[in-house]
């Protein structure tokens, strides 16, 4: 009686031990909310991806970047003092590298020279006209005094030819008196001659007061270009930042156009972003940026689309492609894209060109411009037709 008991027994629990875990009601009410919860998760990705996500575009070919100034000397010379070192904060206007200024402060007092020697010249021509203008005056009345006398011959010469005509006067009186006449008229043309020669010297004198003053001037602007040498002695800064690259040293000669340091503006830096060619369709300057700097740990800041370039990175490069030639493979471009950094004091501290960023750009505002485009090439194209 008892096996028969125990026999009953053991199919009960084995059914019990073979029922399916699905047919619990926890179970069953687990797997539901789970679903249910998925269900919302996944509609909820969905919708933030359909309304915002796709049309956020990232890239990590990104860069920190500065529009740092070369500091190059406009003369060459001796470097007397170097006025500021590594890595230091200067201001605009701030004195970087003197150079010794004595040979073109010798150069200024040559010229300098040579405007007084100009002068002199000039006064000294102004002097010989004082001169030749009182010539003028004594020619002047030389000559009116020749004139006079030819005038006297001539009238004598004239009231003796009456008397030697009917015998009263010998010929040989009139002769003489016509010879003395001829005599006058030509010490008057001689004075003549000499007063016209001593009033076009004063011309040729004007003339050399002109070139006297023609070679100040030169002078003058050839000591203005001393005195920019001379100021060009001083090198110093054109905009605020921090110094870098800095390869000059006291004592060393430098040429003109040498690269001595630079100047990096920390308070304007910006990023460069290299997006691919199919991520720029909805890009537009002033769309908001999301920065993130690898040098804080994936920290974000915020920037803005400032402007995008207008040709492909490899557009600008120093061969172009020629995809004209051989064969050809699609490669996708990608465009630069620079961005504006937003972020304040405390990240721009730690911030320095060559640092790598990741950059995503939120294009939702101008989402409509792709269907707008295709609208109006569409209708332009019908109204062709």
């Amino acid at each position: 009686m008892a096996q028969v008991i125990e026999s009953q027994e053991q199919p009960a629990a084995d059914r019990r031990e073979r029922t399916s875990p699905l047919q619990r009601p926890a179970v069953r009410r687990t797997l539901f909310a789970g679903g249910f919860l998925l269900l919302v998760a996944g509609g909820a990705w969905l919708l933030q991806y359909e309304t915002r996500g796709k049309y956020r575009e990232d890239t990590n070919d990104a860069y920190i970047q500065a529009d740092a100034v070369t500091i190059s000397p406009r003369i060459s010379g001796y470097v007397e003092q170097v006025l500021v070192g590594d890595n230091q904060d200067v201001k605009a206007g701030q004195a970087l590298v003197r150079i010794d200024p004595r040979d073109y402060d010798a150069q200024a007092q040559q010229y300098r020279a040579q405007i007084d020697v100009a002068k002199a010249n000039a006064d000294n021509v102004r002097a010989m006209i004082g001169e030749q203008e009182a010539a003028i005056v004594q020619a002047q009345a030389q000559l009116a005094s020749a004139e006079e006398d030819a005038r006297f011959a001539a009238r004598e010469a004239g009231r003796y030819a009456p008397l030697a005509a009917t015998g009263a006067e010998t010929n040989e009186r009139l002769a003489s008196l016509r010879n003395q006449a001829a005599k006058a008229r030509t010490a008057a043309d001689g004075q003549r001659a000499a007063l016209l020669s001593a009033q076009r010297k004063i011309a040729s004198l004007n003339a050399q007061i002109r070139q006297a003053d023609a070679q100040g001037e030169a002078a003058r602007a050839q000591l203005s270009a001393a005195h920019v040498n001379v100021g060009s002695t001083v090198l110093k800064a054109g905009i605020d930042g921090r110094i870098g690259d800095r390869s000059v040293r006291a004592g060393q000669f430098v040429q003109a156009g040498t690269r001595l340091m630079s100047i990096v503006p920390l308070a304007k830096l910006y990023v460069t972003a290299n997006f691919k060619e199919t991520q720029i369709g909805l890009m537009r300057p002033g769309q908001p940026a999301t920065i993130e700097v690898d040098a804080l740990d994936g920290t974000r800041i915020a920037g803005h689309v400032e402007s995008i370039s207008p040709g492909t990175g490899a557009q600008f490069s120093l061969l172009p492609p020629q995809n004209a030639t051989g064969n050809f493979t699609k490669i996708v471009q990608r465009v630069p894209v620079r961005i504006a950094i937003d972020a304040g004091p405390e990240a721009r501290r730690v911030l320095v060109p060559g640092l790598s960023v990741t950059v995503t750009v939120d294009t939702v505002s101008a989402k409509g411009s792709q269907r707008n485009i295709a609208r109006q090439e569409k209708a332009r194209q019908d109204a062709s037709r």
